[in-house]
């Protein structure tokens, strides 16, 4: 059935196998079974039932009866879900922890240099585009330029950028941002700020979207289109760690920043205005 079959994807997208999915729905619709009439009714071995429940309890979405014979009863869907959430919460702990001291380490050893060599990634997918600028901001020691669509800033706060942005421009980086800011945007732009970048306002800029960290490494836009901050939107753009294209970068954003204005003085303009008239 569709409706199982939707349930079932919710189930996989939280962490659960496919085989985990399957067995819980059902257990979930039909009530506890022994593992043997579990078996039959997914049509599958006994011994792949055990290792799908055993997975299962340890997520704390089935209990074992006290009762003998045991039969597996599925936790009450709220309270599962309450489990999952703490557990991914707890993973994103420990992954944040052992992140900052990976990168801390990173800071201390003399890792091989090869700036005398150019290479360069292909990216593809919001997600990894958040991702690929989150881990180049956190090894950039001095500065961030990027001049960048103002969709950027709401993404920057939905998805953690602004927190990873604070921690770099506390260890004595400088961010410095160009956009074209209008009024839906105002209380993001303010978010960025409130977090110290240093942004402007660029007035119809219609140009190549990209960010240069420490003059090594220049990411720049090739496809980009989107009005809504979701990971699950198109992009595709490229790094290249290349200093002779991150100083001509520079440059083109050196020449744009001369010509903005501070985006506090956009914003008082916006705000002076009012909402656009539908």
């Amino acid at each position: 059935m569709a409706a199982d079959s939707e349930f079932c994807s919710r189930l996989i997208s939280i962490g659960l196998s496919e085989k985990e999915a399957q067995a819980y729905l059902h257990l979930l619709k039909y009530g506890p079974k022994p593992p043997s009439l579990l078996a039959k009714s997914l049509k599958t071995y006994r011994e792949d039932v055990y290792r799908t429940i055993t997975g299962l309890i340890d997520k704390g979405m089935v209990n074992p009866s006290l009762e003998s014979p045991t039969v597996y009863v599925a936790t009450e869907l709220d309270i599962a879900l309450d489990a999952a959430l703490k557990r991914h919460e707890s993973e994103l702990r420990e992954m944040e922890v052992k992140k900052q001291e990976l990168m801390e380490l990173s800071r201390q050893q003399r890792f091989s240099q090869s700036d005398e060599f150019s290479s360069y990634k292909i990216v593809r997918g919001m997600r990894e585009a958040m991702a690929v600028a989150a881990a180049n901001t956190d090894l950039t020691e001095r500065q961030v330029v990027t001049v960048m669509p103002e969709i950027i800033f709401a993404f920057d706060s939905s998805f953690g950028l602004n927190e990873v942005i604070k921690r770099f421009i506390d260890r004595g980086g400088n961010f410095r941002a160009l956009s074209n800011i209008s009024y839906p945007s105002i209380a993001l732009v303010q978010e960025g700020l409130d977090v110290g970048m240093d942004i402007r306002h660029l007035d119809g800029y219609s140009g190549i979207m990209f960010a240069v960290f420490d003059r090594k490494i220049a990411a720049s836009v090739i496809n980009f289109s989107t009005t809504r901050p979701s990971l699950n939107e198109p992009f595709s753009g490229i790094v290249a760690y290349d200093s002779v294209y991150a100083d001509y970068l520079i440059a083109t954003f050196e020449m744009l920043w001369a010509k903005a204005i501070p985006a506090t003085q956009r914003m008082e303009e916006l705000l002076k205005e009012g909402p656009p008239k539908a």
